[in-house]
C-alpha cells in the first residue's frame, strides 16, 4: 500500500466509526410528550440558526474564494480554501447535529437506566463530534497532500486549506458564542437572580434559547475552534520541512519527503489511539464518570505516544523528533491539569467565600485566579519550545514546535469527544428540568454536568496551548517561505518595522474582545427587556400554568449573532493583508509575534477566570455558604455572569482570531516575497 494513502484510509475509518456511533445514538429512546417536545424546540432552534450562520458565512468565503483566484491566479489555492471551509463546516455541522439527538436520550438513560447508561450516551454524542473533527482534518488534508505534495510548484496550495478552516472557525465560535452567552446571561440575571426560580425553569423563556447555545457555541463553536488549530499544526509542519535546507535534513537523518508527510502519520495514529480511548470510556463507564473519561484521556495520549515511536522509526525519521511529539503530548496534559485546578478546587472555594462580603469581592478574586492561571501553562509552552531547541540541530527548532503541536493534538478525537460530552450533559439536566422528571432524575444528570463542566474547562485550557504551539508553528512557516525567496530576510526586535508592528499586533486580542464583549452585553439587554416583558405580560406564566414564547428569545440570540460576527471575523482576515502589503514582512512578522503573546495571555486569562466564576456558583448552589437564594448566591451569580462572556466568547474568540491571522499570512507569502517592503515601507 502506498503510505500517502493512510490519511485518507485512517479518515475515512474515523468517519465511518462517527456514523456508526451516531446509528446507535438515534437508536435509543427519545421520550415523548414533554420530554420530546422540550427536545424538538432545542434541535430546530439550533438547525435554524447553524443554516442562517452558515448561509452568511459562505457568502463571506465566496468573496474570499474569488479575491483568492484573482490574487493567485490558479484555481489550486482557491480550491484547497474552499475545501477547508467545507470540511470544517461538515464537522462542526454533524457534531453539532449528534449533540442536539444525544442530549434527550441522556435524559432518558438518566431517568430510566441510571448514571452510568446516561455517560455513555452523553459520551457517544461527543464522540461524535471529536471522531468527525479529526476524520474530516485528515480526509481534506489527506487529499490535498496527494494532489499537490509532489510538486514544489503546488506545494503552498495547501495553505489554503488551513484559511478554509480557520475562516469558518472565527465565525462559529463568535457566533455561537454571541448566542449562547447572551442567552445564557439573559437567563440567569432575570431567572434567577430577579425571580428567584431555579435555573432551566421551564418558566423562564430563556431557558430554550440557553440550551440552544450550548450546541451552536460550545459544540460546533469549539469543534471548528479545535480543527482549525488541528489541521494549521500540520500545515505548518509542512510548509517548515518543504523549505528545510538539505544540511538540516541530513543532520536529522531523513528525508524530505518522511518530514512532510509525519504530521499526517501522526494525526492517523492519533485517531486510531482516540478510537481505543472512546472504548476505555465505554469500559470505565459504571465508574465515577470523571475517572472513566479521565482513563479515556490519558489512556489515549499514553497509547499516541507509544505508538508514534513507531510511526517515526517506520518514516525513517530519527528518534530525536519523537521527542518532540513527548514534549507537545505531556505539555497537553499538564495544560489541562493547571487548567483543572485553577477552574475547579481551592481557588473557586475561595471565590465562593468572597461572595459573603458581595459582587466586588467575588469579581476581584476571580481575576486574581485568572491572571494567576496563565503562570504554569505559559511556562510549559516556553519549556516546550525550549525543548524542541535543544532536541533539534541549530534551525530546525521551528519544525520541532510544528510537531510538538501535532504531538499535542494528534488524540483530538478523545479530546474533543470529552469536551463536547460536557453541552451534551448540561443540554440534558436542562431537559430534565424542564420536563419535571423529578429530584433523582435531576441528581443524576447534575453529576455529569458537574464532570462535564470541569471537562470544558480542561478543554478551553486545551485548545488555548494547542493553538498558541499551532499559531506559533504556522508563523515560523511565515517567516520560512519569506526567507527561502527573500535573502537576509529575518524579524529583527531591533528593526523599527518589527517593533511596531509588535505593538499593532498586541491592539488585535483587545479590540476583538471589546467587539464580542459587547456584542454580548447588548444581545443579554434585549434578552433581559424581553424575559421581564413576557414575565409581566403572559398571565400565568409565573404560575406555571401558561407557556413562554421561547421563540422570540432564540430569535434575539440570533439576531445578535448573525449581526456581530461578521466585524471580527473580517478584521482578523484582511488586517494581515493590509499590514503585509502597506508596510512589509517584517512589519507583519512584528504583528504576529505580538498578537500571538496578547492572544494567548488573554484567552487563558478570561477562559480560567470564567470558569472559576461558573464553578463557585456551582459551588454554591449544592448548600454551601447559605445556598441557593442568599446573598452569597446573589454575588456569585454575579459573577458567573460577567464570567460567561469571558470563558465562552471573547476567550476562545482569542485562540481562532491568532491562528487566522496567521494562516492568512501563510497563504499571502509567497506574493508578499515578491514585494517584501511593502507599499509603505
Amino acid at each position: 500500500m502506498n503510505i500517502e494513502i493512510l490519511p485518507l484510509v485512517v479518515g475515512g475509518f474515523g468517519l465511518l466509526m462517527a456514523l456508526v456511533i451516531f446509528g446507535m445514538i438515534v437508536k435509543m429512546p427519545a421520550g415523548s410528550g414533554k420530554v420530546q417536545e422540550i427536545a424538538q424546540q432545542i434541535h430546530e432552534g439550533a438547525m435554524v440558526f447553524m443554516r442562517r450562520e452558515y448561509t452568511l458565512l459562505y457568502g463571506f468565503v465566496a468573496i474570499l474564494t474569488i479575491g483568492l483566484y484573482l490574487g493567485f491566479g490558479h484555481w489550486q489555492t482557491p480550491f484547497a480554501f474552499v475545501l477547508g471551509a467545507v470540511c470544517s463546516g461538515i464537522a462542526g455541522y454533524f457534531g453539532m447535529f449528534s449533540a442536539t439527538k444525544a442530549n434527550v436520550r441522556t435524559t432518558v438513560a438518566a431517568n430510566e437506566h441510571g448514571a452510568a447508561k446516561a455517560l455513555s450516551v452523553a459520551f457517544y454524542g461527543g464522540s461524535v463530534m471529536g471522531l468527525t473533527v479529526a476524520a474530516m482534518g485528515l480526509l481534506g488534508l489527506g487529499t490535498l497532500y496527494l494532489m499537490f505534495a509532489g510538486d514544489p510548484h503546488t506545494v503552498e496550495a495547501i495553505h489554503g486549506f488551513g484559511m478554509g478552516g480557520s475562516v469558518v472557525a472565527l465565525f462559529s465560535r463568535v457566533g455561537g458564542g454571541i448566542f449562547t452567552k447572551s442567552a445564557d446571561v439573559g437567563a440567569d440575571l432575570v431567572g434567577k437572580v430577579e425571580a428567584g426560580i431555579p435555573e432551566d425553569d421551564p418558566r423562564n423563556p430563556g431557558v430554550i434559547a440557553d440550551n440552544v447555545g450550548d450546541n451552536v457555541g460550545d459544540v460546533a463553536g469549539m469543534g471548528s475552534d479545535i480543527f482549525e488549530s488541528y489541521c494549521g499544526s500540520m500545515i505548518a509542519c509542512i510548509a517548515i520541512a518543504s523549505t528545510m535546507s538539505v544540511t538540516l535534513f541530513s543532520q536529522m537523518a531523513a528525508e524530505r519527503e518522511s518530514l512532510m508527510f509525519l504530521p499526517l502519520a501522526l494525526a492517523s495514529t492519533g485517531l486510531l489511539c482516540s478510537v481505543l480511548g472512546i472504548l476505555l470510556v465505554k469500559m470505565f463507564s459504571g465508574k465515577k464518570p470523571d475517572v472513566a473519561l479521565r482513563f479515556g484521556t490519558i489512556g489515549a495520549t499514553v497509547l499516541f505516544i507509544v505508538a508514534a515511536y513507531f510511526t517515526t522509526a517506520a518514516l525513517d525519521v530519527n528518534s530525536i523528533v519523537w521527542m518532540c511529539v513527548l514534549l507537545g503530548a505531556v505539555g497537553g496534559i499538564l495544560i489541562g491539569l493547571v487548567t483543572e485546578y485553577y477552574t475547579g478546587s481551592k481557588p473557586v472555594r475561595d471565590i465562593a467565600k468572597g461572595g459573603e462580603t458581595g459582587p466586588a469581592t467575588v469579581m476581584i478574586a476571580g481575576l486574581a485566579v485568572g491572571m494567576e492561571s496563565v503562570v504554569i501553562p505559559v511556562i510549559t509552552l516556553a519549556g516546550i519550545i525550549f525543548g524542541t531547541a535543544m532536541i533539534l540541530p541549530e534551525g530546525a527548532g521551528v519544525y520541532g514546535v510544528g510537531i510538538a503541536a501535532v504531538g499535542m493534538l494528534a488524540t483530538v478525537g478523545i479530546t474533543m469527544a470529552i469536551d463536547a460530552y460536557g453541552p451534551v450533559a448540561d443540554n440534558a439536566g436542562g431537559i430534565a428540568e424542564m420536563a419535571e422528571l423529578g429530584a433523582e432524575t435531576r441528581e443524576i444528570t447534575d453529576g455529569l454536568d458537574e464532570v462535564g463542566n470541569t471537562t470544558a474547562a480542561i478543554g478551553k485550557g486545551f485548545a488555548i496551548g494547542a493553538a498558541g504551539l499551532a499559531a506559533l508553528a504556522i508563523i515560523a512557516a511565515f517567516i520560512e517561505v519569506i526567507s527561502s525567496q527573500v535573502e537576509g530576510f529575518v524579524l529583527d526586535i531591533g528593526n523599527p518595522m518589527v517593533l511596531m508592528g509588535m505593538f499593532l499586533g498586541g491592539i488585535f486580542p483587545f479590540v476583538v474582545s471589546a467587539m464580542t464583549m459587547r456584542a454580548v452585553g447588548d444581545a443579554a439587554f434585549d434578552m433581559i427587556k424581553e424575559i421581564r416583558r413576557q414575565f409581566k405580560e403572559i398571565p400565568g406564566l409565573m404560575e406555571g400554568t401558561a407557556q413562554p414564547d421561547s421563540k422570540k428569545c432564540v430569535d434575539i440570540s440570533t439576531q445578535a449573532a448573525l449581526k456581530r460576527m461578521v466585524a471580527p471575523g473580517a478584521l482578523a482576515v484582511f488586517a494581515p493583508v493590509v499590514v503585509g502589503f502597506g508596510l512589509g514582512a517584517a512589519a507583519l512578522g512584528g504583528m504576529l509575534g505580538g498578537a500571538l503573546i496578547s492572544c494567548v495571555l488573554l484567552a487563558l486569562t478570561m477562559a480560567n477566570a470564567g470558569g472559576a466564576w461558573d464553578n463557585a456558583k456551582k459551588y454554591v448552589e449544592k448548600g454551601n455558604l447559605g445556598g441557593k437564594g442568599s446573598d452569597v448566591h446573589t454575588a456569585v451569580v454575579v459573577g458567573d455572569t460577567v464570567g460567561d462572556p469571558f470563558k465562552d466568547t471573547s476567550g476562545p474568540a482569542m485562540n481562532i482570531l491568532i491562528n487566522v491571522m496567521a494562516i492568512v499570512s501563510l497563504v499571502i507569502a509567497p506574493k508578499l516575497a515578491q514585494m517584501p517592503n511593502g507599499i509603505f515601507g
